[in-house]
C-alpha cells in the first residue's frame, strides 16, 4: 500500500438530506470559509447567522427536495459514480490504484478520508478537485483543507495536485460528445449556451484565473463542435449576495434569447463535474421556465459529464500522466 498511488476526488459537498435543518448545516460551513466569502468575519458572521442562513436554509431546502434521488443527493450519487469509474479507467492504465471521493462541506470531508489514507499507509497521494476551471474559491479551498489535514502526519506522503484542467483534450472530447449525443437523441438546438458557475468579479481583479479558464473552456467546446460564433454563448450563473459578479448572467441571457430569434436553445454546464443543485434546479428547472416564459419554444438541459465513461477516462489520463514517474 505504501508505494500504491491513491489518487482523492474532492467536490464542494451537500445536505444529507433535503430539510431546512441539514442545508443549514451545509449552508454555515460552506459560507463560513474565507475562500468562499471574502468579506471581514466581524461584518460577515453577524449577517450569516442573523440573515442569510435563516432565510436562506429554508427556501433552499425546497429547491432540494424538487431534484433529491431515490439514493440521495444527486451530487453524491454521481461523484460515486464517477469514482467507480475512474477507478476502473486507472485499473486498466496502472494496474493498481486506489480511488477516494471527499468533499469540502460535507461527509464524506476531506480530512476524514485522509486520516483513513493515513492509517492504511498511504505514500503516494494524488489529489484531483472536480473543478476544471480554477479558482481560488474552490481548487483553493481543496489546497487549504488537504494541507491542514496533513498538519498531523508525522510521515508525510509524496504530493500532488491536479489544479485545472480546463483545457485537456479528454475533457474537452467528453464535452463535445456528450452534446452531440444530446443531438442525437432529442435533435439538435439553434443555439448552445454554456453557463459556468459564477465568481464575484474582485475575485478576478485579484488575480482569480477562473474567466479566462471558462472562455477558454467554451472556445474550445465550440470549436470541437464546429459551431460559428451566432451559435454558441456564454454566460455565468448562481450570483449571491449584492457584490458584482461575472456577467453575463444566466437568468438573464435565457430571458434575452427568446427576444434576439432564439426560441430553441441547450444549455451545457461545462464547470460542474457532478450534477448537483445548480443544475438540475437552477438550470433544468428554473433556467427552463425562465426561457419559456420570455417567448421561447424548446429548452433542453444537456446532463452534466457525471460517471461516463470518457469522463472517467479522461481524468484517469490526467492522474496517470501526472504521477507517471511513480510507477
Amino acid at each position: 500500500m505504501a508505494n500504491q498511488l491513491a489518487a482523492l476526488i474532492v467536490n464542494t459537498g451537500t445536505p444529507q438530506a433535503p430539510s431546512a435543518a441539514a442545508v443549514y448545516s451545509f449552508l454555515r460551513r460552506f459560507l463560513s470559509d474565507q475562500r468562499v466569502v471574502e468579506l471581514p468575519r466581524w461584518f460577515w458572521r453577524p449577517l450569516l447567522y442573523g440573515l442569510v442562513l435563516p432565510l436562506r436554509s429554508p427556501r433552499s431546502a425546497a429547491k432540494y427536495r424538487e431534484i433529491w434521488r431515490e439514493e440521495g443527493s444527486p451530487l453524491l450519487y454521481h461523484t460515486s459514480r464517477l469514482r467507480e469509474a475512474l477507478a476502473r479507467e486507472l485499473q486498466s492504465l496502472r494496474g493498481a490504484a486506489r480511488v477516494e471521493q471527499a468533499c469540502l462541506y460535507s461527509p464524506p470531508y476531506v480530512a476524514a478520508t485522509l486520516e483513513r489514507l493515513r492509517k492504511d499507509g498511504v505514500r503516494r497521494l494524488l489529489v484531483l478537485p472536480l473543478y476544471p476551471q480554477s479558482s481560488g474559491s474552490t481548487t483553493g479551498a481543496v489546497y487549504d483543507q488537504v494541507a491542514a489535514a496533513l498538519r498531523s502526519w508525522r510521515a508525510l506522503p509524496d504530493l500532488r495536485f491536479i489544479g485545472r484542467y480546463f483545457d485537456a483534450p479528454g475533457y474537452i472530447a467528453a464535452l463535445a460528445d456528450s452534446v452531440r449525443e444530446h443531438w442525437s437523441l432529442h435533435g439538435r438546438n439553434a443555439h448552445l449556451l454554456l453557463s459556468f458557475h459564477g465568481v464575484p468579479q474582485a475575485f478576478v481583479t485579484r488575480g482569480d484565473s477562473y474567466a479566462d479558464e471558462c472562455h477558454a473552456t467554451a472556445a474550445a467546446l465550440a470549436a470541437a463542435l464546429e459551431l460559428t460564433p451566432q451559435q454558441w454563448s456564454l454566460s455565468f450563473q448562481s450570483r449571491f449576495g449584492a457584490n458584482r459578479w461575472l456577467t453575463p448572467a444566466t437568468d438573464r441571457v435565457l430571458a434575452e434569447l427568446p427576444a434576439r430569434g432564439q426560441r430553441v436553445v441547450a444549455v451545457v454546464c461545462p464547470g460542474f463535474a457532478a450534477d448537483c443543485l445548480e443544475t438540475l434546479e437552477e438550470i433544468a428547472l428554473r433556467g427552463r421556465d425562465i426561457f419559456l416564459a420570455a417567448g421561447g419554444e424548446r429548452f433542453d438541459y444537456v446532463a452534466a459529464l457525471n460517471g461516463r465513461a470518457d469522463h472517467a477516462r479522461a481524468l484517469a489520463q490526467l492522474i496517470d500522466r501526472a504521477s507517471s514517474d511513480w510507477d
